[in-house]
């Protein structure tokens, strides 16, 4: 990782006095991004949806599924 400095140089950034600071009428420089603000993830594995979980969810939708239908031929018939 390369680390930048978020603090502006006064020597190259115009409208700066010596001690950083912005004299009066002047239009401070915009704040700069910090790549490094978040924490370092060694491990985090872009995988989807597991196979147990997903399994349970549509078993529950097609036993629910069925209890409907089952629930509606009861009323016709």
């Amino acid at each position: 990782m390369t680390f930048t400095n978020p603090d502006p140089d006064p020597e190259r950034t115009t409208g700066l006095e010596p001690g950083g600071g912005v004299p009066p009428g002047e239009t401070p420089p915009a704040e700069s991004s910090l790549p490094e603000a978040g924490p370092y993830e060694s491990h985090n594995p872009p995988k989807g949806w597991a196979k147990g979980p997903l399994t349970m969810i549509l078993a529950l939708v097609v036993v629910f599924a069925a209890g409907l239908l089952a629930y509606a031929l009861a009323l016709i018939f």
